[in-house]
C-alpha cells in the first residue's frame, strides 16, 4: 500500500492503551498525524503517550470513560479546541463476556457492554459529526468484529452489540457521505488480545493487533473519489 501521509491530522483513538487500539494509535503516528489517546486507565496509556514521543511522534493521553456521555463530549471537543481539527475518529474501545449463555447473563453485564461497544460509538458521532461537516472531510471507523455477522454461543450480548454497531455504521455512513465524510467498519476475527474468549493453542496463527491497524491505514488513505464501507479481516490459518 502506498501510504498517504497524514502530517497535520489529528486523530482520536478509543481504546487506546493497549491491544487492537494501541496498534492503530501507532500507525496512524508513524503516519504523520497527531493520535489523541482515549482509555480509562491512566498509566498504560501515559506509558504509550511517552513511548510514542520518544520516537519523535506526536501523541497526546486522554484519560477518557467511553460509558460516560460527560467524557465523550470532553474528549471530542478538547481536541477540536486545541487542534482546530479533527480528522480521524476510530471508535475502538470495546469489552465482551463470553463465559454464559444469555439467560444467565446479568443486567449489567448486558449495559456494560451496549453501554461500552454500541452507545459509546453513538455519543462520538454525534460529538464530531458537526465539526466534520463543517470541514466537509474526515474519517470515522468503527471496530467491529465477525461476531457481528456470526452466531456466538455464550456471546449473545457481545454479538448483538456488534450486529447493532453494523447496521449503525452502514446508516451513518449513507447520512453522512455527502458531505465527504467517510464512515467505515472493520469486522475482525479473532485477534490475539486479551479479550479473546478460552484458551488458544497457536495464537501466532491469530489476527494480530497491527493486522488490524494496516486496514485502518489503507481506509484513512483512500483517494477521495471511493471508500470501502465494510472490511471483513480474516486469519490466513485457521488458529
Amino acid at each position: 500500500m502506498a501510504e498517504t501521509r497524514l502530517t497535520e491530522q489529528v486523530a482520536v483513538v478509543t481504546g487506546a492503551s493497549h491491544g487492537i487500539g494501541a496498534a492503530i494509535a501507532r500507525r496512524l503516528a508513524e503516519m504523520g498525524a497527531h493520535v489523541v489517546l482515549a482509555a480509562r486507565s491512566q498509566p498504560p496509556l501515559q506509558a504509550l503517550a511517552e513511548d510514542l514521543s520518544r520516537a519523535g511522534l506526536q501523541a497526546t493521553a486522554c484519560v477518557t470513560d467511553v460509558r460516560l456521555p460527560e467524557h465523550i463530549s470532553a474528549l471530542i471537543h478538547s481536541t477540536v479546541q486545541r487542534h482546530g481539527r479533527l480528522d480521524i475518529l476510530v471508535n475502538n474501545a470495546g469489552v465482551g463476556a463470553f463465559d454464559r449463555p444469555l439467560h444467565e447473563t446479568t443486567l449489567e453485564t448486558w449495559d456494560a457492554i451496549m453501554e461500552t461497544n454500541l452507545r459509546a460509538v453513538y455519543l462520538a458521532i454525534a460529538a464530531v459529526a458537526p465539526h466534520m461537516i463543517e470541514r466537509r472531510s474526515g474519517h470515522i471507523v468503527n471496530i467491529s468484529s465477525l461476531a457481528g455477522h456470526n452466531p456466538v454461543a455464550n456471546g449473545a450480548a457481545y454479538a448483538a452489540s456488534k450486529w447493532g454497531l453494523n447496521g449503525l455504521t452502514y446508516s451513518v455512513a449513507e447520512e453522512l457521505r455527502g458531505f465527504g465524510i467517510r464512515v467505515s467498519v472493520v469486522c475482525p476475527g479473532s485477534v490475539n488480545t486479551d479479550l479473546v474468549p478460552g484458551q488458544r493453542k497457536d495464537r501466532t496463527k491469530m489476527l494480530q493487533p497491527e493486522d488490524v491497524a494496516h486496514v485502518v491505514a489503507m481506509l484513512v488513505t483512500q483517494g477521495p473519489q471511493s471508500f470501502a464501507s465494510e472490511v471483513l479481516l480474516r486469519p490466513t490459518a485457521r488458529p
